[in-house]
């Protein structure tokens, strides 16, 4: 095969990134929108690829001796890609629309441990100071409920993007007209299947290398490989079916990139509705299924079982395992003491697996040792029936906002918060959450964290199903197409080479 266009002729770059479903930071809650918003609406911090928190707009930041302030310094200079001011009051007015209570963000409980931000969500407050937010010349500060030294890295996540005062003040619609950016590139053109993004030459850290980025939704029907072969693409993720023997191609082999992901597949039950507000219910489900046999029957190579509500490669998940023991024998007698004997009596019940590999698996073991009937079904909104009427059993997919262990806890499971689908809440689990984030020794952070895990292993609101990496093709001389596993490339790093 041929390698397709080369480096030498190439000015800009084409990569295959989906439709966005906003490109609003604060309204988008999927990684494939993220991966748009984090382009043009810088935050104060980012990850670089080592999973190093490095300053972005911010300069510097100082935390408190008792971790409940955070004190962040903006760089002198910023702008927006208008030549505007980019000012702390921007960046204090961008967080406070993720908890707008007429239009909350999905992601919303990433901003709940700063005081008074529960109660602006939910309404109870509206004065303008009633949230621990606030600017003060070019200083953002934010007081906290509790210790937050995680407060820097949690706000590298694209959902604090900074947006201008015309979208904060004057509610213009990211996803209507062209705005001014804050990050590396502005939006140049919206096409029929394309984004077109212009570098941005007031961007703090320099105009990027790659002046313009075309970001394909579709590819009119063929295949990734095909399309790269064609130099239609210069950077495309691909299956493992077709990695598996492109590595041992001479052309194409050394362009094959494995993308790392810091992600989680799981699956979680209604806890706040019969049948599974009876935890025996939910631990009877948790015991029944081989849940490493299954993930590894359905996967096609990416996936590898998970044991553990944190991936690998994130402090704090020990290194146990933590999924529900399989005890087929303790299942059924879990079920009978909740009044299910063999499955007699045991309503019909509706499963929405987003497309996993592993249901039909899980659904088959289920029947075979409960005797219970389970019925798939997919969900034309997922994301808006989780929210609304979550299903009684249902999976999602989940990668790290930012790399701690609370983004798969706390985030996901804690008491209140808007990613707990299930409804879930446990005492227990929160005082160890809490514990853990109040602490700034690592060693007692993770003893924290290991104790809520216990918890979920116990109590079985969700059980952790796989991991995955992915696999991407990356023309020859394009520089910084790797990724840190938090699943945005980041186009400012860009280069030919």
């Amino acid at each position: 095969m041929s390698s397709g266009v080369q480096a030498a002729d190439k000015t800009d770059v084409t990569i295959l990134a989906g439709t966005p479903s906003t490109l609003d930071p604060a309204l988008q809650s999927d990684i494939g929108s993220a991966t748009f918003s984090a382009q043009l609406y810088e935050s104060l911090t980012a990850f670089d690829l080592s999973l190093t928190l490095r300053p972005a707009l911010a300069a510097s930041w100082d935390v408190s001796e008792d971790g409940r302030r955070i004190v962040f310094h903006l760089r002198t200079g910023l702008t927006f890609s208008d030549g505007a001011p980019i000012t702390a009051e921007d960046v204090v007015q961008s967080w406070m629309r993720i908890i707008d209570p007429e239009r909350p963000s999905q992601l919303a409980s990433l901003l709940l441990d700063v005081q008074g931000a529960a109660g602006h969500l939910s309404g109870q407050t509206t004065g303008p100071g009633d949230v621990g937010l606030r600017a003060e010349g070019r200083d953002v500060i934010v007081d906290l409920v509790g210790p937050g030294a995680d407060f820097p890295a949690i706000v590298s996540s694209p959902t604090f993007g900074v947006v201008p005062p015309q979208v904060w003040r004057d509610h213009v619609d990211l996803d209507a007209v062209r705005v001014p950016s804050s990050g590396a590139y502005v939006v140049d053109a919206i096409a029929s299947g394309e984004h077109t993004f212009r570098a941005n030459p007031r961007y703090w850290a320099g105009t990027p290398a790659i002046s313009a980025v075309h970001l394909l939704a579709a590819l009119d029907g063929r295949s990734p490989v095909a399309a790269f072969e064609a130099g239609d693409v210069d950077f495309v993720g691909i299956g493992s079916a077709d990695a598996s023997w492109i590595r041992f191609d001479a052309a194409f082999g050394p362009q094959l990139r494995r993308v790392p992901s810091l992600s989680l597949t799981f699956m979680g039950f209604a806890v706040d509705r019969p049948p599974f507000d009876d935890a025996r219910v939910r631990q009877a489900f948790g015991a029944a299924v081989d849940w490493p046999r299954v993930i590894a029957l359905a996967s096609s190579g990416d996936d590898v079982p998970a044991d553990s509500m944190v991936p690998p490669g994130i402090p704090g998940g020990g290194d146990r395992n933590w999924l529900p023991i399989h005890d087929p024998a303790r299942a059924r007698s879990l079920l009978a003491a909740a009044g299910y004997p063999a499955g007699a009596g045991f309503p019909l019940i509706t499963f929405a697996p987003a497309g996993i590999g592993s249901a039909e698996g899980i659904v088959e073991d289920l029947r075979r040792e409960l005797g219970v009937t389970v019925r798939l079904e997919d969900l034309s909104d997922h994301f808006g029936r989780l929210r609304d009427d979550p299903p009684a059993m249902w999976s999602l997919g989940w990668v790290a906002d930012y790399p701690g262990a609370n983004d798969f806890l706390g985030v996901l499971l804690g008491t209140g918060s808007s990613n707990n689908y299930g409804r879930w809440t446990s005492p227990s689990f929160d005082a160890a959450i809490a514990a853990a984030l109040a602490t700034r020794d690592p060693n007692q952070a993770l003893a924290a964290y290991e104790r809520a895990l216990a918890v979920v292993q116990d109590q079985v609101p969700v059980v952790p199903l796989a991991y995955g990496d992915g696999w991407a093709l990356a023309r020859e001389g394009l520089l910084g197409a790797d990724q840190n596993g938090l699943g945005i490339m980041r186009l400012a790093g860009l280069a030919w080479q």
